[in-house]
């Protein structure tokens, strides 16, 4: 038997009031009221959705034939594809929805190919104004189209429900009137590019951006009268071509493929192997991720990618490793000059394709008589930075590029540049940081190319693109750079972005 404390707090505990039937009648009620008319504006936007999904328009410009559409679901992004070659151009941010506006170009006209090649000219107001028209009547019918079919089934299904226990049908017509509003709204001004809309990227699928880049730029050469601007009249398509015939060509010019922090990771091997095509390849330091003797071995094949191979090295590789790929035949550059094979050291400026080239090893090297351990810190000291500018000051004036692979050590040298900018171009080429890039200053440019590796196959949290970098140069009458290129590929599906900046015009 319980307590009497016990009885007496049950009699006393408070009960909760129970609902009445009239009471959880109206809760259900409710309950299947917004539901109807959740499925009701469902159905709305479901309708909204299939319809940008599946509508697309051709239209026959003098120039070819143009497929449009969009592809819902993704970054607001403006997309110009040419299925024939395989690669398009992209200009993200351009659209505030989440949606893509494609424009792809089905087919060619021939004669007015045959025009251009035979030293003709396009007339591209008259082209720009079809452009312009064909955009234009695609977004009215697709804004059109999609509210209608949108309204269309959602009138259906709020039909469909109507029953005794549904609500009334004003507030399910109701709801399908607002939320038709609101997708036309949304549409209008948020579908549309507006403003100017530049820095392209170049797309493709597989690592043929290089090829890409090339046609890009032979066809801006063979028309010669293309401008930079297709402007914020062809609804913002802007700044795909700059100037042509007031710059210098980049055809059958040298190149140089530029790539660092492999980290051991030889799966990347055959795409640098078919981006280097047999050319000079300049590697930027971490080609392996402790410098030992076993990883050589496994890396040593990269020394027969380049021709010739160029390295200095990282804080990931090893004074080991630089004896090695140095009497493999590779061009080991350090601050002492050049590596030999017997482990003397050559001059410090380096004559290769043309091209004055010094190297500064990385000061965090491992080494092998410690066994290989890990000696990098944060950032470089002041004393290693120091170190690096006082060498480098004798370099300035007689030397085109510098190769160091930690970008930090060149900082303090870089501001002195600034304040002070040499008369001869100089190329930096610099990795570490597994983002590619390219900074500019008067007479100083500094190209960082990724991360060749993907980060290394140890890497398992960092999320990296491959990525490689090109120059493109002439050394005639005197080294000047003329444009950089930025590949980036997906090692999952092997696509891959890229961007051009030319380097022969002021920033």
């Amino acid at each position: 038997m319980a307590p009497a404390g016990v009885l007496e707090r049950r009699r006393t505990r408070p009960r909760l009031p129970r609902l009445g039937p009239e009471r959880r009648r109206r809760i259900f009620k409710t309950a299947q009221h917004a539901l109807t008319v959740a499925a009701v504006v469902g159905a709305t936007l479901a309708a909204a959705y299939l319809t940008l999904n599946t509508y697309t328009q051709t239209r026959n410009l003098s120039v070819g034939q143009i497929q449009i559409s969009v592809d819902p679901g993704h970054k607001g992004a403006l997309d110009l594809y040419v299925p024939l070659v395989d690669w398009g151009v992209r200009f993200e941010d351009a659209i505030r929805l989440p949606i893509r506006l494609h424009v792809d170009l089905r087919t060619v006209d021939r004669g007015a190919v045959a025009k251009v090649a035979n030293g003709g000219s396009l007339d591209l107001k008259d082209v720009r104004e079809e452009a312009r028209d064909a955009i234009a009547s695609y977004l009215i019918n697709l804004v059109l189209i999609t509210v209608a079919c949108a309204a269309a089934l959602g009138l259906l299904v709020a039909f469909a429900v109507r029953h005794h226990g549904s609500p009334r049908l004003r507030y399910t017509v109701g709801a399908v009137a607002a939320t038709t509003i609101a997708i036309a709204a949304a549409l209008v001004i948020l579908l549309p590019p507006r403003g100017q809309i530049d820095e392209p990227q170049y797309y493709a699928f597989g690592p043929d951006i290089p090829r890409a880049l090339e046609a890009v730029e032979a066809a801006q050469q063979s028309t010669r009268q293309l401008d930079q601007e297709l402007d914020a009249q062809l609804v913002g398509l802007a700044r795909l071509v700059t100037r042509p015939s007031e710059r210098t060509p980049l055809t059958d010019r040298p190149t140089i493929t530029i790539a660092s922090d492999l980290h051991n990771n030889f799966f990347a091997l055959p795409v640098l192997d078919r981006t280097t095509n047999n050319g000079p390849l300049f590697f930027a330091g971490d080609l392996t991720d402790r410098g030992s003797p076993l990883e050589s071995r496994l890396v040593s094949r990269v020394v027969g990618i380049g021709h010739p191979f160029v390295f200095v090295s990282g804080n990931h590789d090893s004074d080991s490793l630089e004896l090695d790929l140095a009497r493999r035949g590779a061009t080991v550059l350090t601050e002492q000059g050049k590596l030999n094979r017997d482990g003397t050291h050559g001059d410090v400026i380096q004559d290769i394709n043309g091209l004055k080239v010094a190297g500064y090893g990385d000061p965090f090297e491992r080494r092998a008589g410690e066994n290989f351990k890990d000696r990098y810190e944060p950032t470089p000291t002041p004393a290693m930075t120091d170190a690096f500018t006082a060498w480098l000051r004798p370099l300035i004036g007689h030397t085109d590029i510098v190769m160091v692979h930690e970008p930090a050590l060149i900082q303090p040298a870089i501001e002195i540049l600034k304040d002070d900018p040499p008369t001869r171009p100089l190329v930096f080429i610099v990795g570490h940081t597994h983002k590619a890039s390219i900074e500019r200053y008067p007479g100083v440019t500094i190209i960082n190319g990724g991360s060749v590796g993907a980060g290394g196959t140890g890497n398992l949290t960092e999320l990296v693109h491959m990525g490689i970098a090109r120059l493109i140069f002439t050394s005639e009458p005197d080294f000047q750079p003329l444009a950089a290129d930025l590949v980036e590929i997906d090692p999952g599906d092997g696509s891959a972005t890229a961007r051009r900046e030319r380097l022969d015009e002021p920033e």
